[in-house]
C-alpha cells in the first residue's frame, strides 16, 4: 500500500472565481487518483492544509511524526514547493531507513486544470515511490532528487540538482 499525506501547498489550492483568490477547501488527491484510473492501493490522509510558507515547526513535526508512525514503507507527501526541502531535511534527520518517502508539489494549482503540473508530479511520485530504494526524495518535473541535493530555482520556477 502507498500512503499519501497531504499538507496543502499550491497542489491543493482552489480558486475563487468571484474574487480571484486562492484558498484551501479539501485535497484534490482522491479526485486525481480516480480520474487517472489508478489501480494502486492508496490511502490518503490530510495532515494540514496550508501554504508551505505558513507551516510552523509544530506542523512540520506533525508531518515527521506521521511518517514515523506510518506502517507503509511507501510514503508520498504533497507539499508546497517553497519549503519542501526544509521538511525533507527534518524527515531525513529521523533516519527512517526502511521507508521510501517522496515529497512532491505543484507550481500551478491542480484546480487550474490542464495548465497544472500537479497531475504529472503526482504520477511521477507514484512511480518513484515504488522503485527507489528507501530514503527521502523530492520529485518535480519528472526527475527525482535526493533531499539534500536539490533546490528550488526561483528565477526559473523549477527544481534543480545541486552538488
Amino acid at each position: 500500500m502507498i500512503k499519501i499525506f497531504t499538507t496543502g501547498g499550491t497542489f491543493d489550492k482552489s480558486y475563487n472565481h468571484i474574487n480571484g483568490q486562492l484558498f484551501f477547501e479539501k485535497t484534490h488527491i482522491p479526485q486525481m487518483i480516480k480520474r487517472s484510473k489508478c489501480n494502486l492501493k492508496i490511502n490518503v490522509e490530510t495532515i494540514v492544509m496550508k501554504d508551505s510558507l505558513d507551516l510552523t515547526k509544530k506542523d512540520i513535526l506533525k508531518i515527521v511524526s506521521a511518517c514515523e508512525k506510518e506502517i507503509s514503507s511507501h510514503i508520498i507527501i504533497t507539499h508546497g514547493t517553497d519549503t519542501m526541502t526544509r521538511t525533507a531535511e527534518y524527515i531525513a534527520n529521523r533516519n527512517l531507513t526502511k521507508k521510501t518517502i517522496i515529497l512532491t508539489g505543484a507550481m500551478i494549482p491542480y484546480a487550474f486544470g490542464s495548465s497544472s503540473d500537479g497531475f504529472f508530479n503526482l504520477g511521477c511520485a507514484l512511480s518513484f515511490v515504488q522503485t527507489l530504494k528507501p530514503g527521502v526524495y523530492i520529485t518535480m518535473q519528472g526527475e527525482y532528487f535526493y533531499w539534500n541535493q536539490v533546490k528550488k530555482n526561483l528565477n526559473k520556477g523549477l527544481f534543480e540538482r545541486i552538488n
